[in-house]
Order: C-alpha cells, then structure tokens, then sequence
C-alpha cells in the first residue's frame, strides 16, 4: 500500500469516491446498492471503498453473506480539525492585515462633513 492511500485527503480527491462516500454517509449499505445508485461497476465501488476504509473514512461490517459499509464515527474529524486550522489561521491574518490598514483620524478628510 502507498503512503498516500490512508491519506483521507487523498481517498476524498476522486470525484466517484466523494460519491461512493455520500452514499454510505446517507446509511449503511452494501457494493451492490452503492453500484445501483452510480455509473460503476461493483469491482470498482469494491476498489473506491477499500481506499475508503485504508482512510478511515468507512467501517465495514458482515451481516450473513452481506458486507455492509458505514461511515466511521469520527472519521471526519481529522480533516475537520485541519479546515479549521487553515480557517483560524486565515481569520488571524485578516484582523492583523484589517489592525496594520487602519489609521484612525481625529478630523474628517477635506471637503467632508460629519
């Protein structure tokens, strides 16, 4: 297995994969109803959803003959966290940039009234 593979970011990269995801995140479901639902074939919803579950994204679980996929609780979070960072850090920057800009005047600008 490749580095990148358990990378969730990596796993989420493919547009078909976003989809086999959407459809597991809506409720527990099996291959053969993820390949209903899209224009693959069951070995390929088979492949996405291995890269899913080398992410962590996805649990798996037997119910007789069936593997039934869900999402993995918490298995967002990583990526969640990581947004938020990037989010926070964008924020920080803004009000330093927003402070360094204002320079509050005492008087109005010429040809103004207040």
């Amino acid at each position: 297995m490749e580095a990148t593979t358990a990378d969730p970011w990596h796993a989420l990269a493919d547009p078909t994969r976003r989809k086999v995801f959407a459809r597991v995140a809506r409720g527990r479901c099996s291959v053969t109803e993820i390949a209903r639902d899209l224009p693959v074939s069951r070995p390929a919803v088979s492949q996405h959803l291995r890269v899913l579950l080398d992410a962590h994204l996805v649990d798996v679980h037997q119910q007789g003959r069936e593997r039934l996929y869900q999402p993995r609780p918490g298995g967002l979070d990583g990526l969640r966290r990581e947004l938020e960072s990037y989010w926070s850090q964008t924020l920080s920057t803004f009000k330093s940039v927003a402070e360094q800009s204002y320079e509050p005047t005492t008087s109005p600008p010429e040809g103004t009234s207040r």
